[in-house]
């Protein structure tokens, strides 16, 4: 791959920020899009260099501007969700006030930091995505898509940063998307926003039913797929109940219980720690690999490092990246076709995907449904 000045692919089409170990960066390469990722945690990048992921290095996303990413049109981003989370300490969570201000004070070209002095660090980085964006509409040079995920406690913001993106030419959309309905065998609850500059954008319409556990997942919607279990997702021979790490309610004797024809629970970074029970009566965990499939990775995907429990958990599932990254090219996604990316050797993908040329994003044809 021929490469720049500063070490880059001499051509690509999207720049991912707190990019981890490569949930849209793997959509990404599904998809034909050439992307470019900033991380900052080594073990994430050591991942992201076994997987063949173009990284800048060991970056922190504040030390950079667009200005070394020109080329680019799209930009995405997943900013850490550590104090927003609902397993999180919630200063994000306390600080949303705070931050949706700070957002409104960045349109007006004021120094967002003047507003956050009181706001713990992590929690300001919900707003770099922003920053790269104004920064870049601004020098004359914006992104043609911009692409966001969080999870659903960063809502309001993204709907600021809506409000924000939409009174300088972008049109806009945000919402809170479960992965099970496009195909995830995992209940996930993400706050999603996709913008379009010159182009109607729209997030994309769910593919799968909506899990329900009183209803059988041949019931509902007759135009949507039954939702995938881990059974169908997993490749162990005889039927199980996971038994998760949480207590309802705090109480760690009523821990939930998912049956293997359901989705999996959402899988965090202590994922390992669930139960698995067959009917057997052999108890064991999920596997780290398992935890990367139930996330939509491929089953041979080469993480690495370490803290790798916790680099599958705060990815976001390469399935559900798919869709949103189709959506802000105005495309649908082939399922079928779709299933087929998943279910090869990641190393089938690591063949280099066609370069997008110049302005007019326009990738490989094969994932998307005929006459999107």
């Amino acid at each position: 791959m021929t490469r720049d000045r500063h070490g880059l692919p001499a051509e690509f089409d999207m720049v991912d920020l707190f990019a981890g170990p490569g949930g849209l960066d793997v959509a990404a390469r599904w998809l034909g899009v050439t992307a470019v990722g900033i991380e900052w945690d080594p073990n994430a990048c050591a991942t992201r260099l076994e997987a063949g992921l173009a990284t800048d290095d060991v970056g922190d996303v504040r030390d950079h501007t667009p200005e070394k990413f020109r080329g680019a049109r799209i930009l995405a981003g997943g900013p850490p969700c550590q104090t927003y989370t609902v397993a999180g300490n919630g200063d994000g969570r306390r600080a949303l006030n705070l931050v949706v201000s700070a957002a409104r004070s960045m349109a007006s070209g004021d120094d967002a930091e003047s507003v956050l002095t009181t706001v713990d660090e992590r929690t300001r980085l919900v707003l770099e995505p922003l920053r790269w964006a104004l920064d870049a509409y601004r020098s004359g040079d914006p992104f043609e898509a911009v692409v966001l995920e969080q999870v659903p406690a960063v809502l309001p913001v993204w709907k600021t940063v809506r409000e924000v993106l939409s009174s300088i030419g972008y049109s806009c959309d945000c919402g809170i998307l479960r992965t099970e309905q496009f195909g995830v065998p995992q209940t996930r609850r993400r706050a999603i926003l996709v913008a379009r500059l010159d182009a109607e954008a729209a997030l994309p319409t769910p593919t799968h039913r909506p899990f329900r556990r009183e209803i059988s997942r041949n019931d509902g919607d007759s135009t949507l797929r039954p939702w995938r279990t881990m059974y169908e997702a997993l490749d162990r021979p005889e039927p199980f109940t996971v038994v998760s790490n949480y207590g309802t309610g705090g109480d760690p004797k009523k821990r939930g219980r998912r049956t293997s024809d359901q989705p999996a629970f959402t899988v965090t970074g202590k994922v390992t720690r669930n139960r698995v029970k067959t009917a057997g009566g052999q108890d064991d965990r999920i596997t780290l690999a398992e935890a990367g499939v139930l996330q939509t990775f491929p089953h041979d995907y080469p993480w690495s490092g370490r803290d790798i429990a916790q680099q599958i958990g705060n990815a976001i599932p390469p399935r559900l990246a798919v869709h949103v990254l189709a959506s802000a090219l105005g495309r649908c996604v082939d399922e079928d076709s779709l299933d087929t990316a998943i279910s090869r050797s990641w190393a089938d993908a690591k063949i280099e995907s066609p370069l997008v040329q110049s302005t007019a994003v326009d990738p490989e044809p094969s994932l998307f449904s005929a006459g999107a």
